[in-house]
């Protein structure tokens, strides 16, 4: 979505941060949203995926070798697979990727092996760019069709040391934890049990989950919403963290929520009491943390500032924009999550920001807007 004009994100200020959690209509409950999970199930939250995604990424660009940085690559690229398809290994294994992957789409196609006419898993839009990222390396072109074709012990054993990198035990991570995960992370979304079952390719075996049919083209519209939730949570969204509640900290009037980000940090907010019951914010939570532009601060580093501010995170300044009135500022934080704060453009003389300085970014927890999908 383009950013709005300087002038006009200029008004949207304090009357608008007075209801700081989107609240749900009575009646709304996502019944996903607090499903709970059996304690003997093995599985990966959202975020743990996310720390094994960067664990990842950072093993297949480490190496300076062409030969080497190929061979991690489509190690890489079959984890991206397992990760978003919820497939199985075998499945995985089996693709083409000429004639299997139809990334201007976004859909794997898995299952056509012996014959089988298979099925389509559509792909989140950031997993669509990655995947053709790592599929335009020049040193993939010898393998062309076959770049998935690898030892399932060899992934097996890369999938534990990814595992241990990101401080998990290395039984953690396997292509069956991956698929399980994958289901959970659906069902959480409400993704009706029959379309996550047709993702993964079951066949359902519960009467009462097979009473439900959808079309394929509910099916369809059903993915597309939820890939475009996820695809809002993994993009650089401005001024927004995807996380999930680390701790919430009860008051007589308002509560502190503690929210721990995909990108490795904690965000602090302040919400009354009754948003926490309402909204069923919990430890575990998935949740949206927003912040608006006039409510963000910006100090170079070493500077002093205002020890009552819970927020604080590194970043360096991306941009200056500055209008006859207000300034934007954009900061890149060490995660890539881009903050923008609109300071008026006297402020912004006298603080002398300019591209690449090192900056404090700021914000109050009671700026901070919480939202449950």
């Amino acid at each position: 979505m383009p950013p709005k004009t300087i002038e006009t994100e200029a008004l949207e200020r304090m009357a608008d941060s007075i209801e700081r959690v989107e609240e749900r209509p009575a009646g709304k409950a996502r019944p996903g949203a607090s499903m709970a999970v059996p304690g003997e199930v093995r599985h990966l939250d959202t975020l743990q995926l996310a720390t094994v995604s960067a664990a990842f990424r950072d093993w297949a660009g480490k190496s300076p070798r062409r030969d080497v940085r190929a061979s991690r690559l489509r190690v890489l690229l079959t984890y991206l697979l397992l990760r978003w398809t919820g497939a199985k290994l075998g499945e995985v294994l089996a693709l083409d990727d000429r004639r299997d992957l139809d990334l201007e789409a976004g859909v794997a196609r898995l299952g056509k092996e012996g014959g089988r006419s298979g099925r389509e898993v559509r792909l989140p839009e950031p997993a669509v760019r990655e995947i053709a990222d790592a599929l335009s390396d020049p040193g993939l072109d010898p393998f062309r069709g076959e770049i998935m074709r690898l030892d399932p012990a060899h992934i097996r054993r890369k999938l534990y040391e990814r595992a241990e990198e990101a401080g998990l035990p290395h039984e953690a991570l396997n292509p069956s934890v991956l698929r399980r995960s994958r289901a959970i992370e659906l069902l959480r979304a409400d993704v009706p049990l029959t379309i996550v079952q047709a993702t993964l390719g079951q066949s359902s075996s519960d009467l009462t989950a097979s009473l439900v049919e959808f079309s394929e083209e509910d099916t369809r519209r059903i993915m597309a919403r939820t890939l475009e939730r996820e695809a809002r949570r993994t993009s650089s969204a401005r001024n927004a963290f995807f996380g999930k509640i680390a701790a919430v900290r009860p008051g007589d009037i308002q509560a502190e929520v503690d929210i721990a980000t995909l990108g490795g940090m904690r965000i602090f907010s302040v919400v009354t009491t009754r948003s926490i019951e309402d909204l069923g914010l919990r430890p575990g939570t998935p949740v949206t943390a927003e912040i608006k532009a006039p409510l963000v601060a910006l100090v170079k580093s070493g500077e002093p500032y205002p020890a009552s501010i819970e927020n604080r995170l590194p970043g360096r300044v991306e941009e200056v924009r500055a209008g006859r009135v207000i300034s934007e500022v954009t900061a890149c934080l060490t995660d890539g999550t881009r903050m923008v704060s609109l300071i008026t453009t006297e402020s912004a003389k006298r603080l002398a920001l300019a591209n690449g300085d090192a900056v404090q970014v700021l914000f109050s927890a009671f700026a901070v807007v919480l939202k449950v999908d």
